[in-house]
């Protein structure tokens, strides 16, 4: 039902996008998370919950604006599966939240392989390395499709590896403001376990406008040297051990209790971020494991990534590989690691999507181990770079330079699919808070990404159906 007696148009891109996304299988892991009761509220439905946040990502919106604008399009109320117009919010934009926790990454992960590894077979490979080159005949050979074997080559495709950092929305983290914002949640803990005391005993001194006087003196300078950075740190380290102090032993006389979960947590976090900075301080340094780089967010790890732009990123490091535009998840981890050891599980995850291994491996120098090297060798598949060992001289060496060009130009297809991702999903700055629901919006927005990619190849097709049709006495319409 539409308002003024309207009609939905069938070709509109919800109503297209509504057609592929596999709503059952979504229904069968949404419905684990949840326990059989009968008392509560009615539970959303998985098209409700997985729409919503699959429209969120895709038009880039808050939780509020998202609800608002459900409310308002009678095409995104179409594509969560509503039966009629409603001119009301279908749920509460606080359920956002819960519709990530419910989701969670591997159900994404999942539900984006489904998608993927079906468009990819179906896609016409652009990629082959047995196509005939430019300027010569293919003498009649019958072309296969991209993932049939074959006794001759059992091996097919082309897999796309690399690693990216997909940074977290905080702030650039520095010593001295990590200390600084660390003893002011400290000193809101002391004001909070001393209010049931006011009258009747005094509060310990913090002397925090002193401290904030110190850190302002610092912190306003454009250039400050080494020195004064770290006298400043040193001050304020001082101040939060001094809080530290106060807050244990106002602990003794009452509970802890009085303080909310965030200020419990933030707690907790703000003593091991002390024990870290006071262990850098005093060796000298500014490196150690595990280190926290926020105190809202304490699962956030520096990954150095070394750009141009930024060497160091903070958030979640993301390995991806791609097979024919689509791009599928293969290590997701806030700690830091060597993208080259994923190698060998995602050419297995490849054989057990496809049920072959490819025929080549499209790869930087990180990839190019001994082991990686030897694994390719073994099951037959070609990983780009040159081979190890003396170099090749004359025309091998001019067809290595060849091969390499080509394939460093293949190759580029995943890094703009990783510009695509930070442009226009979000992937450059993951406004989630916790470390379950930021790896839930990493999964969904790879999952946009290849349902925009799906669109895209839908409309190519009916293209170029539409320009191979013929008119009778005409000839081709295009040519028309």
């Amino acid at each position: 039902f539409l308002p003024f007696g309207g009609k939905l148009n069938k070709e509109n891109r919800w109503v297209k996008l509504a057609q592929l996304v596999p709503w059952a299988y979504a229904e069968k892991k949404y419905a684990k998370s949840f326990r059989k009761s009968f008392r509560g509220q009615k539970a959303v439905s998985i098209r409700v919950a997985l729409g919503a946040l699959i429209i969120q990502e895709r038009l880039q919106l808050s939780d509020r604006e998202t609800v608002q604008q459900i409310v308002e399009n009678p095409y995104l109320q179409y594509f969560i599966g509503l039966e009629g117009y409603q001119d009301h919010p279908p749920f509460h934009p606080s359920l956002m939240t819960h519709f990530r926790k419910r989701l969670g990454e591997q159900v994404l992960r999942e539900i984006n392989e489904i998608i993927a590894v079906e468009a990819a077979k179906s896609t016409p490979d652009s990629d082959r390395d047995d196509e005939p080159k430019s300027g010569t005949k293919s003498k009649g050979k019958r072309t296969t499709k991209r993932h049939s074997t074959s006794e001759e080559d059992p091996n097919q495709g082309v897999l796309l590896l690399d690693a990216t950092c997909a940074p977290a929305d905080v702030a650039y983290p520095t010593d001295l403001n990590l200390l600084n914002e660390a003893r002011e949640k400290l000193e809101e803990i002391i004001d909070t376990l001393h209010a049931p005391q006011i009258g009747r005993a005094r509060k310990p001194r913090t002397y925090r406008d002193k401290a904030r006087k110190e850190y302002l003196a610092v912190a306003k300078q454009r250039r400050a040297n080494g020195k004064v950075i770290r006298r400043a740190i040193g001050k304020q380290l001082r101040y939060v051990a001094r809080n530290l102090q106060i807050i244990r032993n106002m602990a003794s006389r009452q509970p802890l209790t009085l303080l909310s979960r965030k200020q419990y947590r933030d707690l907790l976090v703000i003593q091991e971020l002390y024990r870290q900075q006071r262990m850098m301080f005093e060796r000298k340094t500014h490196q150690i494991e595990d280190r926290i780089v926020s105190i809202h967010q304490p699962h956030v790890r520096p990954v150095v990534r070394g750009k141009a732009k930024a060497r160091v990123e903070f958030g979640a490091k993301v390995s991806v590989s791609m097979v024919n535009g689509y791009a599928f998840l293969e290590r997701l981890s806030w700690d830091s690691f060597n993208e080259g050891v994923t190698l060998i599980e995602s050419v297995e995850a490849y054989k057990r999507r496809f049920g072959c291994y490819p025929k080549a491996v499209l790869a930087d120098q990180i990839y190019r181990t001994r082991q990686n090297r030897a694994f390719c060798k073994a099951h037959g598949i070609r990983l780009s770079g040159p081979a190890l060992g003396r170099p090749v001289q004359g025309e091998e060496a001019t067809e290595q330079r060849r091969v390499a060009r080509q394939d460093a130009r293949k190759r580029n297809a995943i890094e703009g699919k990783f510009g695509e991702g930070k442009r226009r999903y979000g992937l450059g700055r993951i406004r989630a808070c916790l470390a379950k629901t930021s790896e839930t919006v990493i999964a969904l927005q790879l999952l946009v990404m290849n349902l925009e990619r799906r669109l895209r190849d839908f409309f190519v097709s009916w293209l170029n159906r539409l320009l191979s049709y013929r008119i009778p006495a005409f000839g081709n319409i295009f040519e028309v």
